[in-house]
């Protein structure tokens, strides 16, 4: 069993959840929620209010590895300076702690948990009810992006692509996300 905390890092909402994973890519919800800031606090302050979130769950879960969503580069730059840093505080954490760390782009999240790159936010939310068997959608879409990014990490992370794709017991998305990771790394061998 996997235990893999995923962080969608952000200033004001910052998601976080626990997902246990067995070999056979079941998982299991362990923890959810939303660590939050308020805008008028002084940006110091709001990271160490996302740190201090950040490290209860730590605390309380003790996860095996944390995965991250990946920083990328968009129009508005105040809003990915403040989910760059509060990413920074996340992977600072894990690192203290000797936890392994992973980060993951939001295209390579949603195509792991939906088999489709470009997923809109109702899809994901979807899919993470389904796979980890929930009543109901995981609320706020900033939590489900958490779990989605705990799920990419642990079918993806550390597993040849071709067991994956050859293994009949996945889902059409783990077969889809398996696929497409055996061919970037085709592409990437191919260009070197």
């Amino acid at each position: 069993m996997l235990r893999v905390l995923g962080i969608d890092p952000g200033l004001t909402r910052c998601g976080v959840g626990v997902v246990d994973v067995a070999r056979n890519r079941t998982a299991t919800l362990v923890h959810v929620g939303v660590v939050r800031s308020a805008a008028e606090m002084p940006i110091a302050e709001r990271l160490a209010t996302i740190a201090r979130g950040i490290r209860e769950v730590l605390d309380a879960h003790a996860p095996d590895v944390v995965a991250v969503e990946r920083v990328f580069a968009q129009h508005n730059l105040h809003s990915v300076t403040g989910t760059a840093q509060a990413s920074g505080v996340a992977l600072m954490l894990a690192a203290e702690r000797g936890i392994p760390a992973a980060t993951h782009t939001p295209s390579e999240v949603k195509a792991a948990v939906t088999g489709y790159g470009s997923a809109d936010k109702r899809q994901v939310q979807t899919m993470i009810q389904r796979v980890l068997r929930l009543d109901a959608l995981p609320q706020p879409a900033d939590a489900a992006d958490a779990l989605a990014l705990a799920l990419c990490h642990a079918w993806g992370g550390g597993v040849s692509a071709q067991a994956h794709a050859a293994d009949t017991s996945l889902t059409p998305a783990q077969r889809a996300w398996a696929e497409a990771e055996k061919r970037s790394r085709g592409s990437r061998v191919a260009r070197t």
